[in-house]
C-alpha cells in the first residue's frame, strides 16, 4: 500500500496525476483566454487613445502576462501531445507540473494587472494601487503562501485531515 492510502503501480499514478493535471488546466486556460481575449480588444474602443503612458504600460504588462500564462497553461496539452505513446508519462507529468504551476504565477500576476489597470482607468491611480494590493495579496495568500505552507507542515510530519 501507498503511503496516500493508494493500491496503484506507477504507471497507474502517473495516468491519475496527469488525468488531474489536464483537468485542473482546462479550468484555469478558460478564465486566462477570456482575460486575453478582453485585453486583445480593448485597444478597439474609442476610449483607449485617451490613456496615459503610464495606462498604456500597464495595458501592456498586464496583456504579455496574460499571453505567457495562456502559453504555459496551453504547453502541458502540447507535452501530452507530442509525446504520447512514448513511455514517457512521468516526465510529462514533472514537467507539465512545473508549467501549470508557473502558468498560475503568471494569471495571477495578469489578473492583478488587470484589476490595476481597470481600477486606474475607472476611479484613478490611488484606487488603482488599493485594488491592486488587496488582489496581490490575495493571490499570493491564497495560491502561494497557504499552500506552501501547508506543504511545509505536512513535509514536517503533519498529518493530512
Amino acid at each position: 500500500m501507498e503511503p496516500d492510502g493508494r493500491n496503484e503501480t506507477q504507471l497507474e499514478r502517473c495516468d491519475r496525476n496527469l488525468v488531474e493535471l489536464l483537468q485542473e488546466v482546462r479550468v484555469v486556460q478558460t478564465g486566462v483566454q477570456v482575460l486575453f481575449a478582453f485585453l486583445l480588444l480593448a485597444p478597439l474602443t474609442p476610449g483607449f487613445r485617451n490613456l496615459d503612458s503610464l495606462q498604456r504600460a500597464e495595458y501592456f504588462v498586464t496583456l504579455a502576462l496574460a499571453g505567457g500564462a495562456a502559453v504555459l497553461l496551453i504547453a502541458p496539452t502540447a507535452y501530452h501531445r507530442i509525446l504520447f505513446r512514448l513511455g514517457d508519462k512521468d516526465y510529462v507529468v514533472r514537467v507539465s507540473n512545473r508549467l501549470t504551476t508557473a502558468g498560475l504565477a503568471v494569471v495571477g500576476m495578469s489578473m492583478v494587472g488587470a484589476m490595476l489597470f481597470v481600477t486606474g482607468v475607472l476611479f484613478g491611480q490611488t484606487a488603482a494601487l488599493v485594488a491592486g494590493a488587496v488582489a496581490g495579496g490575495a493571490v499570493l495568500t491564497l495560491w502561494g503562501v497557504l499552500p506552501v505552507a501547508r506543504r511545509i507542515s505536512l513535509r514536517r510530519g503533519a498529518r493530512p485531515g
